[in-house]
């Protein structure tokens, strides 16, 4: 059943690529254990778009933030099926604007003037939520002394870690880790915010998506599925998945659009 050759899981680059990887093949081989179809994994070259993988039916299904859902869904109809639950047991996460421990940044007040990297500009938690975060204590873009881009939380965390930037925005469960080594200092959290999904492009048929969203909502990562999964618990998922709705996304889509991130 299905497409000939499996149906195709594209993902949002989080962490190292290999550990990414070897996270999402786990989750492949669980939704095989799970279901009468077969997955493939897949890599999106570092210039290529996953968003416009899922337009052109190159990607079935993807582990993806919020704003590479809004794009789909803008661009392409894609439908967000479920989003995860966190280690305390809520399906929403924050980022963190972070520095180095022995920096004189105490506040994100004193961000202004200073060298900033961001994640991938489709990232929720690496440049939309810490751009909003840096809007509203009033630093714009241009009043930074630099900025840049990376594709990863885990590259931006390097960059911090580094010297290369000053300060950086990252995903909530890597930040605190990187505190509790003593590697990174928090400057501001954010809010809480609908987390990581998996969305399916709109030409998947409704009965696969609605297998898939069955078993995804079934998975126990700290339970009887421990067994598939690799090092879960550093996903943003790590209890598992509640449902989702696109309604749960509208307060990120109205400041994605207001900076032009909606149409990438």
């Amino acid at each position: 059943p299905g497409k000939q050759d499996g149906y195709v899981f594209g993902f949002d680059r989080r962490l190292e690529p290999k550990e990414d990887v070897k996270i999402y093949a786990s989750l492949l081989k669980y939704l095989e254990q799970s279901t009468v179809y077969e997955f493939i994994l897949e890599v999106t070259p570092k210039d290529g778009s996953l968003v416009d993988e899922i337009g052109d039916g190159e990607v079935d299904f993807a582990v993806v933030g919020t704003l590479t859902y809004l794009q789909a869904h803008e661009l392409y109809k894609a439908s967000m099926l479920v989003r995860g639950i966190n280690s305390q047991g809520e399906n929403e996460y924050r980022a963190a604007i972070v520095t180095r421990p022995d920096t004189n940044i105490k506040s994100i007040f004193d961000l202004r003037d200073s060298s900033f990297v961001f994640g991938a500009s489709t990232s929720t938690q690496g440049y939309l939520i810490p751009r909003r975060m840096l809007e509203e204590s009033d630093i714009e873009l241009t009043d930074l002394r630099n900025y840049d881009f990376t594709s990863s939380h885990a590259e931006t965390a390097n960059a911090v870690i580094s010297g290369r930037a000053e300060a950086g925005g990252i995903q909530d469960t890597l930040a605190q880790s990187l505190v509790n080594r003593g590697l990174l200092r928090i400057v501001a959290w954010s809010n809480s915010y609908p987390s990581s999904g998996v969305l399916a492009g709109e030409h998947v048929p409704q009965e696969v998506v609605q297998a898939i969203t069955e078993v995804l909502l079934g998975l126990d990562p700290r339970g009887k599925d421990k067994e598939f999964l690799y090092h879960w618990e550093r996903t943003e998922m790590p209890n598992g998945f509640s449902p989702a709705k696109d309604e749960d996304y509208t307060e990120l889509r109205s400041w994605a659009e207001a900076y032009g991130l909606l149409v990438p």
